[in-house]
């Protein structure tokens, strides 16, 4: 059975403090995760160690980076590799967030080189894929997903492939005023998998864990995540609300 995955991407927000607190009412909370489900929490970078620390005795409960660099090391300031990730025991890492893409200018080929480097490293990259407003509106979503696919995964062997998580961000249902229906998350996440199945063979990918990342809340989780191809979500907002949260990783099947 696939991972079916509850993950957090908290962005650049909370304070140390209200970080700490989050994640101790979430826990409060006793949830055992089965074998096949997990919770994630892509944290800001000063907080990964203390998140780590915190979450070292759940079990299926996991610390990931937001961004790593696409360099192994060098004289890159601010900047974060996957090596430093792998040596502080960080195990995930999102990559390609709609929100990099665009006000980083970080590319399909820059992802490529910054999948690898996390693969290298032991470490499982949250690869967000997804296409904007107008695309949706020209009806090309699909060749535009598939492109992003191909051009930052298609290089790698299957059973590197199998060590991906594939979080689906339809950017045009975010902050648009614009819904994405529950059958319209299915229908591209069904897309998704038919195109990993068309490279890799049908095992493979029904192998792979596809999130979905179009405003998850605590009202539509479930809904959503019962869908045959949705494997959990990458949340955003929701994350940040412990009781919301909280719902959202019950409603994993």
């Amino acid at each position: 059975m696939r991972k079916q995955i509850a993950a957090a991407n908290w962005k650049m927000n909370l304070t140390y403090p209200q970080a700490e607190n989050l994640l101790t009412d979430i826990l409060n909370a006793n949830i055992d995760l089965k074998e096949n489900q997990q919770a994630v929490f892509a944290v800001p970078s000063p907080y990964l160690i203390m998140t780590n620390e915190v979450l070292a005795t759940k079990d299926n409960y996991f610390t990931a980076a937001q961004n790593c660099y696409n360099k192994k090391s060098g004289a890159f300031t601010g900047e974060i590799s996957a090596e430093i990730l792998h040596s502080i025991d960080i195990e995930y890492c999102v990559i390609g967030h709609s929100e990099r893409r665009e006000y980083f200018g970080e590319n399909n080929k820059m992802l490529a080189e910054k999948i690898d480097l996390c693969l290298e490293y032991d470490i499982t990259p949250i690869f967000c894929c997804g296409e904007p407003l107008s695309i949706r509106e020209a009806n090309a979503q699909n060749s535009y997903v598939e492109t992003q696919l191909k051009e930052s995964l298609f290089h790698l062997a299957a059973d590197q492939l199998e060590k991906i998580v594939i979080a689906y961000e339809p950017i045009w249902a975010i902050g648009t005023g614009k819904t994405a229906t529950t059958a319209q998350a299915q229908e591209m996440h069904a897309y998704l998998r038919s195109v990993l199945a068309k490279q890799y063979g049908k095992n493979v990918a029904d192998l792979i864990s596809i999130l979905y990342g179009g405003s998850v809340k605590a009202g539509n989780a479930k809904e959503l995540f019962s869908c045959a191809d949705v494997d959990g979500g990458l949340v955003g907002g929701a994350s940040l609300i412990a009781a919301d949260f909280i719902q959202i990783i019950q409603s994993l099947k």
